[in-house]
């Protein structure tokens, strides 16, 4: 499972950071890892140099072998928070498509 990390003109972060949110996406979505060949998360401080409520954005998009891609967007308070939510969301859409092509 390859993970790249993409952020906007407003999101700054060493290469550390990146690395932590690689190791966020790839503990939360490790159990699919031989059926996913792809993640790209993409975040973005939806309001820039303004503080706000759940400004932080992420939006991650997994390729599963053989099928459309599968998206999802979190919105939180910071970007940790934001990656988690996402990830999050993406494992239950796995779960749930995986889970119907088994029943098939």
């Amino acid at each position: 499972m390859h993970i790249q990390i993409n952020t906007d003109k407003n999101v700054e972060g060493p290469d550390a950071f990146a690395d932590q949110m690689k190791a966020i996406v790839e503990s939360t979505l490790n159990r699919f890892s031989e059926h996913i060949t792809r993640v790209e998360v993409h975040l973005s401080d939806e309001n820039s140099d303004k503080a706000g409520i759940n400004d932080k954005r992420c939006l991650m998009e997994a390729r599963l072998e053989g099928r459309q891609p599968i998206a999802v967007t979190h919105q939180a308070a910071n970007l940790d928070l934001a990656v988690r939510g996402a990830a999050e969301k993406l494992k239950h859409m796995i779960e749930s498509t995986l889970g119907r092509l088994d029943n098939h």
